[in-house]
């Protein structure tokens, strides 16, 4: 048997529920293998409520890990938090050196829990160098505003505006994750091809019981293009998965509750 190989290039979160570990845990349910390469460490300190830390790995620690993966050769990459401009740039690079062409990019900004870009130095880096090379982009309503630089999205409307000024600076699809702070009834993502928006609904889950709900989404349509669905089907499946997780969250403890990233399979499928 051969499984599909599948590349994430991002942190670890120390809790589990989000980063390099929601993105394997997710490729495992996927059915494909799933390899590593890690920019950060975060860690959560107890004493002050949770309080989000970020480690960041050395460049030449980052490129020894690509250099390894990519070496066996992967169907499809994702990357998540990157952290700094060379780390950016680095992605980037490999690539274009590897010919990759089933690139998700979830342009992480901030640690869920803080409100702080954490590098805003990186939006500009992202715009520049891995928007054109992103076959997906999957920023949520915040990050989208940063990246077209429209400012707070509320409305759909919005959201339109932002998805076609990120297609125009070269992402190939895009897809806007509505989340609690759009003014919709649904949980709405919205997703863009160049040509035709497609409006994913379902409906709201009354939890915060969500961390790595991000992460897991994009993972979820990473494995999906490296099984070869085409954009649009592996980001409606990949809605329908996280959408599972999310409504079977449960408590981390006092500060965080994660999503189940075996909810799908175990209970919908």
């Amino acid at each position: 048997m051969t499984l599909k190989k599948t590349l994430t290039i991002a942190g670890s979160d120390t809790s589990g529920g989000a980063g390099i570990q929601a993105d394997l845990k997710t490729f495992q349910e996927h059915g494909v293998y799933g390899m590593t390469a890690l920019t950060t460490v975060v860690t959560m300190d107890p004493a002050d409520h949770w309080h989000h830390s970020v480690h960041p790995l050395p460049v030449s620690t980052l490129e020894a890990q690509l250099e390894t993966v990519l070496s066996v050769g992967i169907d499809a990459m994702k990357t998540g938090m990157l952290g700094t401009v060379e780390v950016i740039e680095l992605a980037a690079k490999k690539i274009d050196q590897y010919g990759l062409n089933k690139v998700v990019i979830d342009p992480v900004m901030v640690c869920k829990g803080e409100d702080e870009v954490l590098h805003p130095e990186t939006t500009d880096a992202m715009r520049e160098h891995l928007l054109q090379r992103a076959t997906v982009v999957t920023p949520n309503l915040f990050e989208a505003g940063q990246l077209a630089q429209t400012g707070p999205i509320k409305t759909i409307e919005g959201m339109k505006e932002a998805a076609k000024k990120i297609h125009d600076l070269g992402a190939k699809n895009v897809v806007i994750k509505g989340g609690k702070q759009l003014e919709h009834t649904k949980a709405l993502d919205l997703f863009y091809d160049g040509t035709d928006f497609t409006i994913l609904e379902e409906d709201k889950v009354d939890t915060t019981y969500n961390h790595g709900a991000g992460c897991t989404f994009a993972a979820a349509i990473t494995a999906n293009l490296a099984n070869g669905q085409d954009v649009k089907e592996a980001v409606t499946n990949a809605k329908s998965f996280v959408t599972a997780a999310i409504k079977h969250g449960f408590k981390l403890n006092e500060y965080v509750g994660p999503v189940m990233h075996g909810a799908y399979n175990r209970f919908e499928k």
